[in-house]
């Protein structure tokens, strides 16, 4: 590729795509959508300039897709093992039927349009799926991913994903051969998948945890990135030479993970490849949709999409109260799955390889799941308020007629950073008086010292910006800094300060120099380690030579008030004299 064309349409990607992400997430609408019209924008079907010719757009996204691995591997970073079992339910019953019963729908409807009953069944279940990428990213950006609807509807794209593969196996028995594509027999199929599930959990039981200690243990940041990634697509590839989907592998790698004292830190390490690639990928969906082909027939190609959307509606809303979900909630589940998924683009694409859909009806199928992700950001809100309207009528209702469940508030946590003899001792203290807290070192000895004790140790860089997203430091109510490094602790707070301004922040000094150096960074206050020490010497002095106990706590008290101005060490000047 010319340097030149490739830095050129480089720029004309990253202009369309700030200017559309700030456009619309100032009109409330979101990021994803902006990405999607900015790929419109730059794309091969629109009247203006364009990045790439229309062949080069499939081989884009499926770059742009290891977007949707990482995405996926972060998810299961947050969902351990007992959790996915406890959804077994909403997995693979709530999951299963809505395929079936959205695939059986939608192959009725389709079967208008088609005269082979083969082609209407594999539209419908291709339409069936869902958007993991857009949903979960919607999610993520809401902080809804643990919500109850976000819970269900999680449940249903992982089965969604895991029926990719019986999909697949489908498009060739639907076609002329009648055949599977390949001579590999079944049982020789289910090894291959159990044999890459081993090795997955193999590599993430014994080589990634050893591995991470040592890189760890040397303070080895590039090494210990490149650990974790080579994790990622190593589950990666394991799924994909399995007939399954790469992002499934990741997820599995996540999950396993999940329990490890690393895994906010590899979190806030992937995050950032994470968002560049999944923007990518939004804007590949987007230079996807054929304007061309929805000119041609706009009528018919509205009530696909319409139709289509109304379809996934009307199965999901009951299934979701047949589960016993509440009204609300299936509303909000209903309303964020109503999209194509991105893997409709590889079985409409095998399927047009094997003859059992027409180029025409491939251009229109990719069209229609381009246009129904577009329109998902939109279909979310229009969720979320009638959603909210039906909670507000369920608690206008009489009190007699409504269940009023108890309102507990979550206790806010304390952020404490630093797990050493101070770390230790707020750590217990705060322990003992029942105050939950969470706290981080980059010394995996103290973290498992802090294992030991039973405490929410984990190893991660305080100052490290994505790892303060990573936990949460927005919901914190409190943090302490107890890092005896005085510029590691300057890092930490100019980044809390800057990009957490309500949160407090108490922080350890070595002496009155550091104090000040820490108060001018933002923090609330800051206790000088050397000088609280002799203070509380001289303290026991005067005690113990008599002085009545409230004079000393008087003095100690007016000490700390003018900032330790008593007790100031005075300055020297070149010559060793005091200073005047």
């Amino acid at each position: 590729m010319d340097p030149d064309s490739f830095v050129i349409s480089a720029v004309m990607l990253l202009a369309a795509a700030a200017v559309a992400v700030a456009v619309f997430k100032r009109l409330g609408l979101g990021s994803v959508l902006g990405l999607l019209v900015a790929g419109v924008i730059v794309g091969p079907h629109s009247p203006g300039p364009t990045i790439t010719a229309n062949m080069h757009v499939d081989d884009v996204r499926h770059f742009t897709e290891l977007g949707v691995v990482l995405l996926l591997f972060l998810v299961g970073l947050e969902i351990r093992p007992r959790r996915l079992w406890a959804l077994w339910r909403e997995v693979f019953g709530l999951g299963s039927l809505q395929i079936l019963l959205t695939g059986i729908a939608i192959a009725a409807y389709s079967s208008l349009y088609q005269d082979s009953w083969q082609t209407a069944l594999l539209i419908g279940l291709t339409l069936a799926l869902s958007s993991t990428a857009f949903v979960v990213q919607l999610l993520q950006e809401r902080g809804d991913i643990a919500s109850r609807h976000g819970t269900v509807a999680f449940a249903i794209l992982l089965m969604q994903d895991l029926a990719i593969v019986p999909l697949l196996v489908l498009v060739p028995i639907l076609s002329e051969q009648g055949t599977l594509s390949t001579g590999v027999p079944l049982w020789e199929k289910i090894g291959i998948v159990f044999g890459m599930f081993g090795l997955v959990w193999a590599f993430a039981r014994y080589v990634v945890p050893y591995a991470l200690d040592r890189l760890a243990a040397q303070n080895n940041r590039e090494a210990f990135l490149l650990v974790v990634m080579l994790a990622v697509f190593l589950a990666a590839w394991a799924m994909h030479e399995a007939g399954l989907p790469m992002a499934l592998g990741a997820f599995v790698m996540g999950m396993l993970l999940s329990g490890s004292q690393y895994n906010l830190q590899i979190q806030a390490h992937i995050e950032p490849y994470k968002g560049l690639l999944m923007s990518l990928f939004f804007v590949a969906v987007g230079m996807s949709i054929d304007l061309g082909a929805v000119a041609q027939r706009p009528w018919l190609f509205a009530q696909h999409v319409t139709i289509i959307l109304l379809i996934k509606l009307a199965v999901l809303f009951p299934l979701c109260l047949a589960f016993g979900l509440a009204r609300a909630t299936a509303i909000r589940v209903s309303f964020l799955l109503g999209q194509g998924g991105e893997f409709g683009f590889v079985l409409f694409g095998s399927a047009r390889a094997l003859g059992v859909i027409d180029d025409g009806t491939f251009v229109l199928g990719v069209a229609v799941i381009s246009m129904t992700m577009l329109a998902t950001p939109v279909l979310v809100r229009l969720g979320d308020a009638l959603a909210a309207r039906l909670e507000a009528a369920e608690q206008s209702a009489p009190a007699g007629l409504r269940y009023t469940p108890e309102e507990h508030p979550p206790a806010r946590r304390v952020i404490i950073g630093g797990y050493g003899r101070m770390g230790h001792t707020v750590a217990t203290l705060l322990h003992s008086s029942g105050i939950p807290f969470i706290a981080f070192d980059t010394s995996p000895a103290r973290v498992a010292i802090g294992k030991a004790d039973g405490h929410a140790v984990y190893y991660g860089n305080i100052g490290d910006p994505e790892l303060l997203t990573a936990a949460r430091v927005n919901e914190a109510a409190l943090v302490i800094l107890t890092i005896d490094h005085t510029p590691a602790a300057l890092r930490a707070a100019y980044h809390l300060r800057n990009s957490f301004p309500h949160v407090p922040i108490i922080a350890r000094a070595r002496d009155l120099a550091a104090c000040g150096h820490l108060m001018q960074a933002g923090v609330t206050l800051a206790y000088p380690e050397a000088v609280e020490s002799s203070l509380r010497l001289a303290a026991e002095a005067m005690q113990m030579l008599g002085v009545p106990v409230d004079n000393v706590d008087l003095l100690l008290q007016g000490v700390r008030s003018k900032n330790y101005a008593l007790v100031r060490a005075p300055r020297l000047d070149a010559d060793g004299d005091r200073s005047r």
